[in-house]
Formats: C-alpha cells, structure tokens, sequence
C-alpha cells in the first residue's frame, strides 16, 4: 500500500484504532517566517549581556535541535529587528539545513532561516518527532544540483495525517524519553573521550621535546626515566601488499577467502570493524601479506596514522604498515597507544595539521620513548578497559539511535 494510502501507522500504542486525520500544516498552526537585522555583521545588533540569544544553524547542528544555550546574544536594538521567543516553541529550518525541526527552551531571537509554529494544535513533542521522520521529503521541492530553499507557502501546504490529541501525546513522550536517553549516553561517551584524551596527554612522556624522560602522571611503584630511541630500532615492520589491479573480480570472495583489511577497515579505539569491507579470496592471498590476531597496524594513506590492534586473522592491503615483532621487550597494546600518538605529534608538525604521506624509510627515524616492560602492561592494560567501556557506550548509542530510527519508520504515516 502506498504510503498516500495508509491512515494508520503500523505501529501504534494498545487502545488507539481510528484512522489519522488528513489535513495540512498550516491548519495546525500560524507559520510564520523569522527575521534578521541588516547589515548582520553589524555589531549594534549584538550584546553580550543581553538575556536574548540569537539562534545560528550551527547552534541547531551542535544540539541536535533541541536548544538549550546560545553563545550570541542580541541587543535591544538587534531584537526590535527580528522576532523573540520567550517560551519555548517548535521551528523548522528553511536555509542551508533544510527541514530541520527545533525547539527553542531559552529565550531566542530567531533569524529569516527558520520558520516558527505560533499557536499550534498539535502536541509540540509530537510534531518535532514528525518533521524528523519527514526531514529528508523536503527535497522533492528542489532542483536536481542546486540549494534547496524552503518557504512558507511550502510547509503550509505540506499534507499529513495527524491522531487524536492523546495518541499525538503519548507518541511525543515516547521519543522524547528516547532522546533524552540518547543525550545522556552521548554526553557520557563524549566525557569519556575527553577523559582519554586527558590521562593519554598526561601518561605517556611528551614528543614535543627531548628533553621529557618521565610522563606527567604515573602509577605508583614506577620509577626511573624511560627509553627513547629510533622506531626503527625497536620493531621490524613491513608493508602489506595485493595483487594488481585492484579491480580484478579473480581477488575477492569465494570458497576459502579471508577477511582483506584496507584502511577503510581500521575503525576507534585501536580495533578493525567487525566485518571488513571486502574478502580476499584463496587465489590472491598468496600474493598479499597475512597477519595473525594480535598485531599492530597502522594506515599509511587517505586517512593516514589510523591504528588498529588486529582482533581476527587476516590478509592486509598495501595501504597499512604492520608491526612483526620488536627488538626490545614491547606490550602490543601500550605499542599501539605509542603509534597513535606519534602520528598525533607528526600532524601538528606537518602544514595544514595534515600528513600527506609517509613511507617506510621515514617511520625508521621518529623517535618514540617506551618505559620497563611492567609499567608497559599496566598502561596498556588501564588504556585497554577505557576504550572497551568507550565502545560499550559507543554500541549502546548507536542501539538507541537504530531503535528510533526503527520507531519513527513505524509509528508515523
């Protein structure tokens, strides 16, 4: 059945079984467009001790629509030239992201990118799950290779079928528990990277100068300057390799073929995905190098200074460099953190923060330090429970996210 057809979603909340009413947009509310002073680079229309935000499409980016701060504030002067939102209502985007819903909860002047939803008969939660779901429709109204602009003729005109203010209500709360609780992992996920980030900069010895034999913080019982040395000196690695051209369908699948990593396979938090982009098969493996689970590997090209800690037997293209052994005593995890971070230190270096390439005979002359082969494990093991607790909660957010996704499909028209 097509969807033009349908009156009812095919999920829905026990008790609710009459059809979807069929109406328009703009009989659900007064849409109006929003407006900005000119010129708007002026800075009489902005003060910073101003109780009124000026809401940015970077603000609705960075808080996913829902609005609960504003760095820029508007003047007096700057309000009397645009429209004011002292309760929160619902908005849509009409410029640059296109069809983005927002809700304002701080006090908000909005610009002619947005249009709002003034005295609406709808449930609020309800209609921002709504336009969600409906975001990416927006485009049949725009021409094939240019901008798409909304207006307000548009969205008036927009037909949907909506419930009964119950059913709208119950719907709003469902989505926005799950939201909430989507926010809450994202929040914890990114204080976790942050703290990653924090303990890496401070327990691992600086490569901004030589001068740094002991990290910042340390575990106790641990003393003594560590080692610092050539990579070269310390591990003997090579290059994997895969038989040319790459577009020989002879190179892939088949009975026997194996997993076949390319550095569009070297995922967070120092592992390879799940389930590698491509297989090799029986008749090339011979001519690409083979690596056992357990080894450290690093990208060399597109998005290089990627590593990974390989967690499966696999056969591994020309585009990675992989660590075979080591001349000293080397824990792999602790190894791979070392590599991360020396090709972090490399990009600061390099023009524009962006290494476009590096070979082999160049990886033999950075420097990287390393302590006792005790102190190696317990780093490795401490960074090690961090990024398994970082992909707990990676995992745990895409589910929510797939979850919702799952829901808006099946409980709107």
């Amino acid at each position: 059945m097509k969807d033009e057809m349908k009156k009812v979603p095919r999920l829905r909340f026990r008790g609710f079984s009459e059809d979807w009413e069929l109406c328009k947009l703009g009989t659900l509310a007064e849409i109006v467009r929003g407006a900005s002073p000119r010129p708007i680079q002026d800075s009489k229309w902005f003060d910073n001790t101003s109780d009124v935000g000026w809401l940015r499409i970077s603000d609705v980016t960075e808080q996913n629509g829902r609005i609960y701060k504003l760095e820029q504030k508007l003047s007096k002067a700057g309000q009397e030239k645009t429209r004011v939102l002292r309760k929160p209502h619902l908005l849509l985007s009409i410029a640059a992201t296109v069809g983005k819903p927002v809700v304002n909860y701080v006090n908000t002047g909005v610009h002619d990118g947005f249009l709002i939803f003034l005295n609406p008969l709808f449930d609020r939660e309800f209609m921002f799950q709504w336009l969600e779901m409906f975001t990416p429709k927006w485009q049949k109204y725009g021409q094939p290779g240019s901008q798409l602009n909304l207006n307000s003729e548009l969205v008036r005109n927009q037909e949907l079928r909506m419930p009964s203010t119950n059913e709208q209500e119950k719907i709003g709360m469902l989505f926005k528990y799950l939201d909430d609780t989507i926010t809450l992992h994202q929040r914890k996920l990114d204080q976790l990277k942050k703290l990653k980030k924090a303990y890496l900069h401070a327990m691992f010895v600086s490569m901004n100068t030589k001068k740094n034999k002991v990290p910042k913080l340390r575990f106790t019982d641990f003393e003594g300057d560590w080692e610092l040395c050539k990579l070269g000196q310390v591990a003997n690695y090579r290059r994997g390799s895969f038989p040319q051209p790459y577009g020989n369908k002879e190179w892939y699948d088949g009975e026997n073929s194996m997993p076949f990593v390319q550095v569009v396979d070297v995922g967070d938090n120092l592992r390879l995905v799940e389930d590698t982009k491509q297989k090799i098969s029986e008749l090339a493996q011979p001519k690409s190098v083979f690596v056992k689970e357990g080894k450290v590997v690093v990208t060399l090209q597109g998005s290089i200074g990627r590593v990974a800690i390989t967690q499966y037997p696999a056969y591994v293209d020309r585009t990675l460099l992989i660590f075979e052994s080591y001349k000293a005593e080397m824990d792999e995890y602790y190894f791979a953190y070392v590599i991360q971070q020396l090709f972090e230190y490399e990009k600061t270096r390099a023009p524009g923060g962006t290494i476009k390439t590096v070979t082999k005979e160049a990886l033999s002359d950075f420097t990287i330090s390393f302590p006792s082969i005790e102190e190696q494990k317990k780093l490795g093991k401490f960074f090690e429970q961090l990024d398994d607790t970082i992909t707990l909660h990676q995992n745990k957010l895409e589910q929510l996210n797939e979850l919702k996704k799952s829901y808006l499909q099946n409980m709107f028209i």
